[in-house]
């Protein structure tokens, strides 16, 4: 065999995927793999599927070159994708030769590839061939000019702009044999309805598709690299054959920027090239149909190599056909400015292009040294002389804001007719796609202004002679008499060529940059899996977050951008905007969709360090409290509670009488950490606030104080409402209506518990459930007899009218006040109601981790269900027993299922328990599942150990790319 390959790059495997599903199915793939190798060129293995067969998978990386024994018609399949994910991560093995299935396989190409090649039939059409589609052409394209000449004589008001109306001219080119033109004109009707200056991009394709029949008139008078041209756009077929005969261009070619794109299933992937050596461009164009299936010849963007293209013919030459490689790809981190990187060299550049091609849509640049702007004239690139060069009025390129935070940056991308077209940004030797959807949306043009409104009118009405004209485009325009419909579109198209190609830069301020963010980057690994992570809401998104928290991580500038589309998600929001950090924080004051999340971000620490090192202590600590934002003033002082009670205490008595709105609730929550009597004076005086929300936050925290003078006054409450006989028998008499003293308390006082939470409206109901759920479990000693207070207490005989509001009132003030002697009574002996049901879960969390335990080794596979209400409970990842009586469990359950397939045991009644393990079960014993796999006999229990060893690998991947 050949000296081994290196493996490739994540990057450059993903690459490859045919679609986004294809990938995510490859990665549950992951532990599967068996007999896997890679030798020279090749690497093979066997996946086990849900069938007792393996699939067998290769790939000649040489193609590269798939074979797959799966039915699965995507090339490559998710089984080839994974096993080349698994070599890129190291996990397969070099082997000295190929197993015998691929080795067959690659025999079988090779035997191919060194067979003569089979003659081909000579594909250059003959000379009657030729004058035939010409004359078809040129037919049509007289017929095509009657029909503009109609619409203009009309006005474009007046005409109709149906589908119908467009499809039936672009049926008749298509009879044509000029599919080009058929082509622009079936995208007009799209584009009426969804542009406001319709009319002017109406007369602006007229006045193009006129010139290009024109040209196409005196085909044979032009010279032969624009007869080429105007062949491409009118749609005569080039064949493959005749580009690879043009001379071969060899450089080392730069990929900056790959986009797919769909239009009725055929998705086209176009990649920008540039060479390094002249700086030339090319752009590779690739279709697929059905499905984004693409080659994978083509290096991923941020990589060179070292190749020969070949350019279609053309007066404007860059679209090209890839030739031969002379090397294998190689990251680049630096681009030569070879070829013009200035905003001016992108005007000059395209000018050349459209001067060459006047029907030229869009042509190449690089500019470098850029920042994104957005001022009065929208978004705009400004280089360091201040020079500005628009986008394109769809584009929202808030990626491209992220990564440049104010920062000069090299950007790629297109200059069309109404402006820049950002594809991808290179900085610190990345570079990322920027994702930027294709504009729709377009600017008004003032120099079009009085030749678009003569064409609304329609020169049946008006004609444009009046029409005010540069003189470089006055002296242009053919002087000849007849139709005014002709001479308009003359006009037109000569217009717009001189405004296209005679944009000049303009000019606009620089933005205030983000500060730089100190802290650590995230690991490139560990981005991208958090990114994947976000995108699916994926549930090992907690374990990530806290195993990364104590590394105090900065996000990638490029993916804040998702870490605040996903922060719309509370659960998400706090650890997300951490990560986030300072340029999070800038690109939210910029963007109104993400404005609301400024008063969430957390204290900019590195800032304050910054500020006391400076000898400002006041600015560096002091003034976020004074001054912050919401979100910033929470975590300063729950930060100063966590290293010094009383000074937070006291830093929040001062100012208690000037805050105000929803955060003086939060802020008085903070005294949750810490909590103790010293508190109460300011929690007594937050009874007395105006606001329900303070007073409910003040009760609650109060409650968890048993020695306060407020739990004292509820269990007086209580004991002057509730009676125990000698025999354990509950009286209870509760007024209608509480005094003063109780409403000050907050019984009685609006809560978020439903108003029919125990099915009755007796109001009384509500009222003794709010006195119990306060009071102190201590004080029910002096109501029951017994040395154990809960189990007494759970043996008394209630009234049924208020039974079920009693115990859920012991629930209550069992979980606030956080006591594991009547968690354990109520969790092994009470009722709870409905609602209390979904309790029991919090009231496990209160026991002893040794009776967690305990209770989770009594159950047996019969009792699954109530397993997974509970499992949440335990500590992550599950301690070493449990985990070993779940796996347990399941392994009985998959014996169970393949004696008796049919006994109601099958994987899909247990898949939430296998979901849970693969979130929490200890990572280390993913060889065991895999090993339980093995010794199943039922292919679906089979398969979802497969998936849980997966799971299990994964997460191990994923803790350890954060180390």
């Amino acid at each position: 065999m050949t000296d081994r390959q290196a493996p490739w790059t994540e990057d450059q495997v993903r690459a490859l995927a045919p679609d986004a599903s294809s990938l995510t199915a490859a990665r549950k793939l992951a532990g599967r793999w068996r007999a896997t190798g890679a030798a020279g060129t090749a690497v093979w293995g066997l996946c086990q599927g849900s069938g007792s067969k393996p699939y067998q998978t290769i790939v000649d990386l040489a193609g590269p070159a798939y074979k797959c024994s799966c039915p699965s018609r995507k090339f490559p399949c998710k089984h080839a994708l994974s096993l080349l994910l698994t070599w890129s991560g190291g996990a397969v093995p070099d082997q000295d030769e190929p197993a015998d299935f691929a080795a067959e396989w690659l025999a079988g190409r090779a035997a191919k590839a060194a067979a003569p090649p089979k003659a081909k039939a000579a594909a250059t059409p003959s000379q009657a061939t030729v004058e035939q589609r010409r004359a078809r052409v040129s037919a049509g394209l007289t017929e095509l000019e009657v029909w503009l000449t109609d619409q203009i004589r009309t006005g474009l008001a007046q005409t109709d702009r149906s589908f119908a109306a467009y499809e039936a001219i672009a049926a008749r080119m298509v009879d044509a044999q000029a599919p080009g033109v058929a082509a622009t004109l079936r995208r007009l009707p799209a584009a009426v309805v969804t542009t406001e200056h319709w009319p002017e991009l109406l007369l602006r394709e007229y006045a193009r598709l006129h010139l290009l029949v024109l040209a196409h008139r005196t085909l044979d008078a032009l010279p032969e690299p624009l007869q080429a041209g105007i062949r491409t756009h009118v749609g005569y077929p080039t064949q493959a054959e005749s580009v690879l005969a043009e001379p071969a261009v060899r450089d080392r070619w730069l990929v900056l920027g790959m986009r797919v794109s769909e239009e009725d299933r055929l998705h086209t992937r176009r990649t920008w090239l540039r060479a390094r050596g002249s700086g030339r461009w090319a752009v590779l164009v690739e279709h697929s149909f059905g499905t984004p299936n693409f080659t994978g010849e083509v290096p991923v963007p941020g990589h060179e190599v070292d190749a020969d293209l070949h350019y279609y013919p053309g007066a404007a030459p860059l679209r090209v056909q890839w030739g031969s490689r002379h090397g294998a790809p190689e990251p680049f981190t630096t681009v030569p400015p070879t070829g013009g990187t200035t905003i001016g060299d992108a005007l000059d550049a395209y000018a050349g292009a459209l001067s060459n091609d006047p029907w030229l849509r869009a042509w190449p640049a690089l500019l470098t040294e850029v920042v994104p702007v957005l001022g009065e004239h929208g978004w705009q690139l400004v280089d360091a002389d201040g020079a500005a060069l628009p986008l394109s009025a769809g584009v929202r390129p808030w990626r491209l804001i992220a990564v440049s935070g104010g920062h000069p940056v090299t950007v790629t991308g297109e200059w069309r007719a109404d402006g820049f077209d950002p594809i991808s940004v290179f900085t610190a030797g990345d570079v990322s796609d920027l994702e930027t959807e294709f504009p729709t949306q377009s600017a008004a043009t003032p120099e079009l202004a009085e030749l678009v409104s003569v064409a609304l009118l329609g020169t049946a009405r008006r004609n444009a002679d009046s029409v005010e004209l540069a003189g470089a485009v006055a002296a242009a325009v053919p002087q000849r008499s007849g139709e005014p419909a002709v001479r308009l579109l003359d006009t037109a198209a000569l217009q717009d060529l001189y405004l296209r190609g005679g944009r000049l830069p303009g000019s606009a301020p620089k933005p205030e940059p983000a500060m730089d963010d100190p802290r650590r980057l995230l690991p490139r690994q560990a981005a991208d899996r958090l990114s994947r992570l976000l995108a699916d809401k994926s549930a090992f998104l907690p374990e990530w977050f806290a195993a990364a928290a104590p590394f105090d991580f900065r996000l990638p500038d490029v993916l804040c951008v998702q870490a605040l589309t996903a922060a719309s998600d509370s659960g998400l929001r706090a650890p997300l905007l951490r990560l986030a950090g300072r340029r999070g924080r800038w690109l939210a004051a910029r963007n109104p969709a993400w404005s609301g999340l400024l008063d969430s971000f957390p204290v900019d620490r590195a800032a304050a360090v910054e500020s006391e090192g400076k000898g400002s202590e006041s600015s560096g600590t002091e003034d976020i409290w004074l001054f912050g934002a919401s979100g910033e003033r929470k975590d300063w002082l729950a930060q100063v509670r966590r290293t010094d009670p009383a000074a937070a205490r006291e830093v929040l008595s001062t100012a208690w009488a000037k805050e105000s709105g929803p955060i003086k609730a939060e802020l008085l929550a903070l005294l949750g950490d810490g909590l103790n009597l010293d508190d109460e004076p300011l929690l007594e005086r937050a009874l007395d606030d105006r606001r329900g929300d303070v007073r409910r936050t003040a009760a609650g925290l109060l409650a968890r104080l048993p020695g306060s003078a407020f739990g004292h006054r509820m269990a007086a409450l209580v004991s002057s409402w509730l009676q125990v006989d000698a025999d354990g028998t509950v009286t209870v008499t509760v007024p209608a209506e509480v005094d003063a003293a109780a409403r000050r308390d907050g019984i009685t006082d609006s809560t978020d518990q439903p108003t029919m939470r125990w099915d009755t409206p007796d109001s009384t109901v509500k009222t003794l459930h709010q006195a119990i759920a306060a009071t102190p479990l201590t004080a029910w000693a002096a109501l029951v007899t017994g040395s154990d207070t809960a189990t007494a207490a759970l043996t008394m005989t209630l009234p049924p009218r208020y039974a079920k509001a009693i115990v859920d009132g012991w629930v209550d003030a069992t979980l606030t006040q956080r006591e594991t002697t009547w968690a354990r009574a109520l969790f092994a002996h009470a009722t709870p109601t409905e609602q209390a049901v979904l309790r029991r879960r919090e009231l496990f969390t209160l026991l002893d981790a040794a009776d967690r335990i305990e209770h989770v080794l009594d159950l047996d596979s019969h009792q699954l269900t109530q397993l997974h209400a509970i499992l949440p409970g335990l500590d992550h990842p599950w301690p070493r027993q449990v985990a070993d009586h779940v796996l347990r469990l399941l392994g009985d359950r998959a014996r169970t299922t393949a004696r008796h397939p049919h006994a109601g045991a099958g994987v899909y009644t247990d898949r939430a328990l296998l979901t849970a393990a693969g979130v929490h079960l200890p990572v280390d014993l993913a060889t065991r599942v895999t090993a339980l796999a093995g010794t199943t006999e039922d292919p679906a229990w089979q398969q979802a150990f497969h998936r849980l060893a997966h799971d299990l690998t994964d997460r191990a991947t994923m803790l350890e790319e954060l180390r």
